[in-house]
């Protein structure tokens, strides 16, 4: 599994140690399925610390059903080990997953967000490269965090990555995201720090380390703000976007589907919500019969 699952399948079971805890349970035996489901609602409340920080509002259904996961594999890992002689969490029904809609920007906030960076600046043209490959790629925010020199071939228009679970996928890289790459590299990346000759890391810091997922998610909202984008971006956002405007224009679900790194096709068909959407906007404002009367109609 990749590192980040691992780090969250370890904070829920800390999180569920910490009930075991405070319910003053200490041997696996005593667990059952109406105490796991006392847990599972507990972590809908707000007020609940974690590692001593209390939460304003509770989980979200997707947080729990993911604490149920990593349970259940617990649970399953105890019997196998004969540490336990039933699984608790069998009988334990998944929450209901609500499919919400990501959010996307239109062609005309992505303008503003790839124009916002100063690009008089090393660190404004930096900023700007990355954003462009963001947006032209469709790279998770570690993904691009982690993205070598050497995995890039601008000439041919391509470049690698690693993804969940140690995939290797081929991603195609525009002529437009390639030229600000080589500027950015040819510009930029040789000022920043002493140690940038040996970092294989294409995006640096000033002090010439891989930038971190932490300062590019701030470096993304901060440029947000500056171009006067309303919605509360995330680097995810240019994730879905890209997948967005590539399917809005044409793209084969299959094609999108290789290019996200995507396992199962299931994952990428929210997009096709998302197009649908778009579809019944027209529909509402242009068709005669769809309940609203433009202006000179009647």
């Amino acid at each position: 599994m990749a590192a980040n699952t691992r780090r969250a399948y370890r904070e829920d079971l800390a999180e569920f140690t910490g009930f075991l805890q405070r319910q003053k349970i200490a041997e696996p035996a005593a667990i059952d399925g109406p105490l796991i489901t006392r847990f599972l609602l507990e972590q809908r409340q707000p007020g609940r610390t974690f590692r001593g920080q209390a939460r304003v509002t509770g989980l979200a259904v997707r947080s729990i059903a993911r604490r149920l996961a990593a349970l259940r594999m617990f649970f399953r890992f105890l019997v196998r080990e004969k540490l336990l002689a039933a699984d608790p969490t069998q009988n334990i029904d998944t929450p209901k997953l609500w499919r919400t809609l990501p959010a996307v920007l239109d062609y005309r906030e992505i303008e503003q967000l790839l124009n916002a960076p100063v690009l008089a600046t090393k660190l404004g043209l930096r900023d700007r490269a990355l954003l462009e490959v963001m947006y032209a790629s469709g790279l998770r925010i570690s993904e691009v965090a982690n993205l070598k020199l050497g995995e890039m071939n601008l000439a041919a228009g391509f470049l690698r990555t690693t993804g969940k679970g140690s995939k290797e996928r081929i991603v195609p890289v525009g002529k437009t995201a390639a030229d600000w790459l080589e500027r950015y590299l040819g510009e930029a990346r040789p000022s920043l720090g002493r140690d940038n000759r040996t970092q294989p890391e294409v995006f640096l810091s000033t002090r010439g380390r891989r930038l971190s997922t932490k300062t590019i998610w701030y470096l993304v909202k901060k440029h947000a703000r500056v171009a006067g984008i309303a919605k509360n971006i995330k680097p995810h956002t240019l994730r879905h976007s890209f997948a967005t405007h590539l399917l809005n224009n044409g793209g084969d679900l299959r094609v999108i589907q290789e290019m996200l790194g995507h396992a199962d096709i299931a994952t990428t068909q929210i997009y096709t919500h998302v197009d649908q959407v778009r579809l019944k906007d027209a529909h509402y404002r242009f068709h005669p019969r769809s309940g609203r009367h433009r202006e000179g109609t009647r």
